[in-house]
C-alpha cells in the first residue's frame, strides 16, 4: 500500500480560500495582522519570564511553555497560508503535508497537556497549599515538561503513518487551508476505517482524558474555594486560577465547536473558518489573559523595557 501511495501521488494542492477570490487581500492583511500580534504578545511573554528570575515558578514556567508551543503552532500553518495568499502558489509536496500535519498534530497534544500540568498547578496551589513547594518543586515541574512534549510528539505519530499509507488517486486538491486529518480522508480512495478507530483511540485515550483530568482538578478547585469562609478570600482564591480557566473555555470550546458534531453537519467549507477560529483564538488571547491584569507580570515587563530603552538610547 506504500508503494502504491507513492507512485499516485506526489503531491497536493491547498485550495485555501480560493473560493473567495475578492477578500484575498484584505484577509492577507487581516492574517499577517494577526499573526505578528500573535508573535509579539506570546514572545514578549516567553522573554520577560526568561529574564526576571523572580518568575521562574510553576505558574510562569508553564506558561512561558504555553507561549512557546502557541508561537510554533501558528507557525506550522499561518506563514503558508500568508503565502498562498500572496502568490497563489498551493502547491505542497506528499512529505511537506505529512509533517505539516504531523507537527500541527504534535503542538496542539502538547497544549492540551501543558493545559492539564498547569490545572495541577492551581489545584495544588488551592487545595493542598502546605505541600505545594514539594509537589510542584522544580524537578517535578521538569518531569511535567518532559512528559508534556514527549506525549505530544509521540501521540500523533501512528496516525501519520497510517495517513500516509492510504491511498489518493480521486483527487489531489485539499478543500483546506493546510493539511488536516478530515481533508485528507475526504481524498482517500482506499478504505480508512482503521484510521477513524485509531482517531477514536487515540483520541479518547490522549485528548478526552487530559480534559477529564482538567475537569476534575477545577471540581476540587471550586470545592475548596466555596468552602473559604470570607468573600475576599474566596476571590482571592479563584483569580489565582481564572486565567488559566479562561485558557482551557477558549481551547476546549473551539474544539468542541469544531469536531464534536453530528456527522451530518460536516462542511469542509464551513469547517475551514472553525479551524482558523481554533487555530489563531488561543494563541492571540492567551498573553493577554495572563498578563493583563497580572501587576507582577507587569511589573516584570516595564522592568525589561525600561533596559532595553536604556541601551538603545545609551
Amino acid at each position: 500500500m506504500a508503494s502504491g501511495t507513492k507512485e499516485n501521488v506526489s503531491g497536493f494542492i491547498i485550495q485555501g480560500f480560493s473560493d473567495t477570490t475578492e477578500f484575498q487581500i484584505s484577509f492577507f492583511v487581516l492574517l499577517l495582522g494577526i499573526y505578528l500580534i500573535i508573535l509579539l504578545g506570546n514572545l514578549i511573554t516567553f522573554l520577560v519570564i526568561s529574564w526576571n528570575p523572580h518568575l521562574h515558578t510553576p505558574m510562569y514556567i508553564f506558561l512561558q511553555n504555553l507561549s512557546f508551543i502557541d508561537i510554533s503552532f501558528t507557525s506550522t500553518i499561518l506563514p503558508n497560508l500568508l503565502h498562498i495568499l500572496l502568490t497563489q502558489q498551493n502547491n505542497i509536496s506528499f512529505l511537506g503535508c505529512m509533517t505539516q500535519l504531523y507537527i500541527f498534530m504534535s503542538l496542539a497534544g502538547c497544549e492540551y497537556f501543558i493545559l492539564m500540568a498547569m490545572s495541577y498547578d492551581r489545584y495544588v496551589a488551592i487545595c493542598d497549599p502546605l505541600h505545594y513547594i514539594t509537589r510542584m518543586s522544580r524537578k517535578h515541574c521538569a518531569w511535567l515538561i518532559t512528559a508534556t512534549f514527549t506525549a505530544g510528539f509521540v501521540d500523533p505519530v501512528g496516525l501519520v503513518v497510517l495517513i500516509s499509507k492510504l491511498s489518493y488517486c480521486a483527487s489531489h486538491l485539499i478543500d483546506h487551508f493546510f493539511c488536516d486529518v478530515t481533508p485528507l480522508l475526504k481524498l482517500s480512495c482506499s478504505s480508512t476505517f482503521s484510521v477513524e478507530l485509531f482517531i477514536y483511540i487515540v483520541g479518547t485515550f490522549f485528548t478526552f482524558n487530559s480534559f477529564l483530568l482538567t475537569l476534575t482538578s477545577y471540581i476540587f478547585i471550586i470545592s475548596a474555594i466555596l468552602k473559604i469562609q470570607t468573600l475576599k478570600g474566596r476571590q482571592k482564591a479563584f483569580s489565582t486560577c481564572a486565567s488559566h480557566l479562561t485558557c482551557v473555555i477558549i481551547l476546549y470550546g473551539t474544539l468542541i465547536c469544531l469536531y464534536v458534531r453530528p456527522t451530518t453537519s460536516y462542511s469542509l467549507k464551513r469547517d475551514k473558518y472553525f479551524s482558523m477560529l481554533y487555530i489563531v483564538l488561543g494563541p492571540v488571547l492567551n498573553p493577554l489573559i495572563y498578563t493583563l491584569k497580572n501587576r507582577e507580570f507587569q511589573s516584570s515587563f516595564n522592568k525589561v523595557r525600561q533596559r532595553f530603552l536604556i541601551l538603545f538610547f545609551r
